[in-house]
């Protein structure tokens, strides 16, 4: 099938199957697409083209709402599995709800936010945060600090201290 025929199909036919996909899936345009892609592949060229990327649309978002509803039930039963981002702190520690910790994290600017999950709970170090997201270390590191400060002002929560009692050398 040459271009121009396929220009014409698009032009005659995108629209109506976008809306006949939508019937079964929440990303209609993809499949429409993907059917076109697979009809300018097809050899011989189908009899009708019309009614084959009809019946290639409905089995593409059939397939396509299947996937979602295994994604959305994988991605639920893996969050169920998942520890929540914050544990409650001991009584004596002085407590911070961990429900309001989450929502005071996904209130950060993605740039923090990106920095804190990265470090606490990807583990990774402010040189590799850096490189994943094109800044230096330093910067990386300064995001990190800037985010916790924000995240400890809308908690309430003192910046932790470290003991400043001195060691002895070579131990």
């Amino acid at each position: 099938m040459d271009p121009h025929q396929i220009g014409r199909l698009i032009d005659r036919h995108a629209d109506a199957l976008v809306l006949f996909a939508r019937q079964w899936c929440d990303a209609p345009e993809d499949v429409v697409q993907e059917a076109f892609v697979a009809l300018a592949g097809q050899r011989p060229t189908p009899e009708n083209p019309a009614a084959w990327l009809f019946r290639a649309v409905r089995n593409g978002a059939i397939n396509a709402a299947k996937a979602a509803r295994r994604r959305r039930r994988h991605e639920s039963n893996a969050a169920a599995r998942s520890p929540d981002w914050f544990e409650a702190s001991p009584p004596d520690a002085g407590t911070i709800d961990p429900e309001a910790a989450e929502v005071a994290l996904r209130a950060l600017p993605i740039e923090q936010r990106e920095a804190i999950v990265a470090h606490l709970w990807g583990g990774l170090t402010f040189e590799q945060i850096g490189a994943m997201s094109g800044r230096s270390s330093s910067a990386a590191h300064r995001l990190y600090q800037s985010g916790l400060k924000t995240l400890r002002q809308r908690l309430g929560v003192p910046c932790p201290t470290r003991s400043r009692t001195s060691r002895p050398r070579g131990d």
